[in-house]
């Protein structure tokens, strides 16, 4: 069985020494030197780390791009960020225009 250590296992390791939210900028250049990602895959790395940030619910995202543990912060201020505003335009869709998706022969 595979010990292998994801990026969003490191940040968890990096953000649990802390006392209080980093930005993103700083947490990703601290993940990316603990695991010596190599300078030609940083850019590539940097948008799948984002990504996988965003999924992770062990993670808060904060105002000014800056994350923290989610076990760290009140349920109102975790779900003050994920609340659409009432300004927010949404876009209606009928059913079936939702997604996208190839029909007939180019169905997969």
């Amino acid at each position: 069985m595979s010990t292998k250590v994801t990026m969003t296992d490191t940040a968890y390791n990096i953000m649990s020494k802390r006392k209080k939210e980093v930005e993103f900028p700083k947490l990703w250049a601290d993940v990316a030197k603990s695991m010596k990602i190599p300078e030609e895959k940083l850019s590539r790395k940097k948008r799948q780390f984002y990504a996988e940030l965003m999924e992770d619910r062990r993670f808060a995202s904060l105002k000014g791009n800056k994350w923290d543990l989610r076990s760290r912060r009140s349920y109102s201020e975790v779900a003050a960020d994920s609340v659409i505003d009432e300004d927010d335009e949404v876009e209606e869709y009928e059913d079936g225009d939702i997604l996208d998706l190839p029909k007939g022969e180019d169905e997969y």
